[in-house]
């Protein structure tokens, strides 16, 4: 199966986890199906300047963030550190984290959530 880019739906998210601004989510899967139920969401995130998603934790699955992009500020906890293009960031089961744009350049995050 191939999936062309202008197939994929995407949404804007006014204050996204309670963040600053309107992220960019484009669902590159339809379905939990299509991750063969071992998950919920494989999507391209863009925060633009000034835009985040605000702390959050994941109760019953995991998040991975493959940074594309840019470089933005990063929560893992209560610890706070800076992730730019090519960095992988994991969120486990019942741990916490948010992302920030605090740059002038636009950042490009492939998030997935896993369970």
């Amino acid at each position: 199966m191939i999936r062309k880019a202008e197939e994929c739906k995407v949404e804007y998210r006014e204050h996204m986890r309670d963040g600053k601004g309107t992220v960019q989510v484009t669902n590159l899967i339809t379905s939990p199906e299509e991750l063969n139920e071992k998950g919920r969401l494989f999507a391209k995130i863009t925060l633009n300047p000034g835009c985040s998603i605000g702390y959050h934790v994941h109760e019953n699955d995991s998040e991975l963030f493959y940074i594309m992009q840019g470089t933005a500020k990063y929560t893992d906890g209560d610890t706070e550190k800076t992730v730019t293009a090519g960095d992988v960031t994991i969120c486990p089961k019942g741990t916490g984290h948010s992302i920030a744009n605090e740059t002038d350049e636009v950042v490009e995050v492939i998030a997935v959530i896993v369970y």
